[in-house]
């Protein structure tokens, strides 16, 4: 499947792992959670990266303890309208994580900016829109309502366009 990746597609050069697949000796695998949870030990010796396949009905919490030693968090959207993998993503960025986030499953266009403001970095797009989609899709927002590490440089906050003479009223949530 093609693979975003700072609006380029790229190869996707990692091996993707099931339950019980037997996994090759090198090479850098994303293995279900599930896995993760029953062959942490054995998994964290590997001598190439390390990936993990995250349900988005699981906490994200769950996985705090295995992200120093994880590359990727891979998280699904299996319809359009599921946007669990959002709250996902922004919580293990606040986690500290700075790994790979992948979107997989239904990704769509129109998704692409709010996905990159809340952590995603790359995703699994398919064939269903040429590449010039999702470039279009990746600069079509100049402003962006979030605040903090996830936004792009071209990208403005709102507040700060609105009020361009004024400091922040830092006991407003709205402001800061």
């Amino acid at each position: 499947m093609p693979l975003l990746k700072n609006d380029t597609l790229i190869a996707d050069t990692w091996i993707h792992g099931g339950l019980d697949d037997q996994l090759p000796e090198a090479g850098d695998v994303i293995v279900p959670f599930a896995r993760l949870l029953r062959e942490f030990d054995q998994l964290s010796h590997r001598p190439d990266k390390l990936g993990v396949a995250f349900s988005n009905i699981d906490r994200a919490e769950a996985l705090s303890t295995f992200l120093p030693r994880l590359s990727l968090v891979a998280l699904p959207f299996p319809a359009f309208n599921d946007g669990r993998a959002y709250s996902l993503a922004r919580q293990l960025r606040d986690f500290g994580f700075r790994g790979e986030i992948r979107a997989t499953g239904n990704v769509l266009p129109d998704q692409l900016q709010f996905m990159l403001q809340v952590g995603f970095d790359a995703f699994d797009i398919g064939e269903r829109f040429p590449l010039e989609a999702w470039k279009r899709a990746s600069k079509q927002m100049s402003l962006a309502y979030q605040r903090g590490l996830f936004r792009r440089n071209s990208e403005a906050e709102v507040w700060t366009e609105r009020h361009t003479d004024a400091e922040p009223w830092l006991e407003q949530p709205h402001a800061g």
